[in-house]
């Protein structure tokens, strides 16, 4: 019996240090999901009255119901583990209180025994009628022994007594978690479900706009043709150079340490991301394509600056129709570029660290900061996402 609660001890503190982790690593994601709802509700409070029924009103809506769908989900993901841990209490609890049963009878046969002998003559005839002296030191050992016997029971009855009382008190906390992550888990599908009845009104509403939404499909198309054509003709320009050896030479240094930092660059700034990298398609008319996107288009608070994702030295600074300035940073033979910016902070050979500010961002028709943000390794186009953290 005790060699197996001993190992079961070992098992048990063995998995606490995972569990704390994956906890901790769930807390984490919760915190996560709870903020980006926060940031686009704190977007879409800001979009004025005449606004509420635009195109990017429908896509940070969407995009709040994926981030609460995915908050459900964790929440479900942390009832299942506290049912499990709620269970596994409990059996720890039922095996404690076998163990107490089995210590405290064994303690009563042991201080039955002790009071039976307590007297010297019993105990000293007791040893006298011993077969042969090996049995009588056998009788004189069990006798010297009993009172230890005796407290060194008394003491693992206490010591799991106060187990038990550890056991029950992690169960009624686990309760109570588990309880409070059911009401939040009702909460949050009250308010995906209204949100989902905001979005279907919307989508009707959207839908009959489908003639200006085409023709601004159309300008949109044109302004994004533009710019694609003229930030491949400036990198065009800069390979050649380079490779000409008429241009700046390649930081190769540079260009290993941001290529060695895929997935764990900074964003250019906090917000959501509103249009992908690649083709899409409109968000109501299903079959209608969106130009296509060489970078990303990242939803912001009002004010918001662009920040550099990387060290690097600004190489040009143009002005676009319907993206206003934008900002080339080269990082080696690696470049981003930062559209929409309403003011630059920097000029044409400036060096940048990770993190200094670039501009302030545009605000788009609902009122909230709008950068478009793409990133290329040469004239080989990237998915930003791929390379953000």
């Amino acid at each position: 019996m005790k060699r197996i609660l001993i190992l079961l001890c070992i098992a048990a503190f063995t998995a606490l240090p995972a569990r704390t982790q994956d906890v901790s690593k769930q807390e984490e994601r919760k915190k996560q999901l709870e903020e980006e709802i926060a940031m686009i509700d704190k977007q879409l409070g800001s979009t004025s009255k005449k606004r509420k029924q635009s195109l990017n009103t429908l896509i940070l809506t969407r995009q709040k119901i994926s981030a609460r769908q995915k908050l459900i989900t964790q929440l479900d993901n942390d009832i299942a583990g506290f049912d499990r841990s709620i269970s596994n209490t409990n059996g720890m609890i039922d095996r404690l209180n076998s163990r107490l049963d089995t210590l405290r009878k064994y303690h009563a046969d042991l201080v039955l025994g002790a009071y039976k002998t307590r007297d010297n003559k019993v105990w000293f005839m007791y040893i006298l009628s011993s077969k042969d002296i090996n049995q009588a030191l056998r009788r004189w050992s069990y006798l010297k022994n009993t009172s230890a016997a005796v407290r060194q029971q008394a003491s693992a009855i206490k010591s799991t007594e106060l187990d038990l009382q550890l056991e029950n008190a992690r169960l009624e906390d686990l309760k109570a978690q588990s309880m409070q992550a059911r009401s939040e888990r009702e909460k949050e599908k009250e308010a995906l479900s209204a949100e989902e009845r905001r979005t279907n009104s919307l989508v009707v509403q959207l839908s009959r706009q489908e003639k200006s939404m085409k023709r601004d499909l159309k300008k949109k198309q044109e302004e994004v043709d533009r710019l694609n054509k003229e930030i491949e003709r400036i990198l065009a320009e800069a390979v050649r150079q380079q490779k000409s050896g008429k241009g700046t030479a390649v930081d190769y240094a540079l260009s290993a340490k941001f290529g060695e930092n895929k997935g764990k660059l900074p964003w250019p700034v906090n917000g959501v991301v509103i249009q992908k990298f690649g083709q899409s398609y409109h968000p109501v008319f299903k079959n209608l394509k969106m130009p296509y996107n060489n970078g990303i288009n990242i939803s912001a608070s009002a004010g918001s600056n662009a920040n550099a994702v990387f060290d690097g030295v600004v190489k040009q600074i143009l002005v676009m129709p319907g993206y206003d300035q934008c900002v080339l940073v080269q990082h080696g033979e690696y470049f981003t570029f930062y559209c929409k910016l309403k003011r630059v902070y920097v000029k044409s050979g400036d060096k940048l660290s990770t993190g200094d500010r670039i501009g302030e961002i545009s605000l788009n028709e609902d009122g909230n900061a709008e950068l478009h943000f793409q990133l290329w390794k040469g004239t080989e186009k990237q998915n930003p996402e791929s390379w953000l953290r």
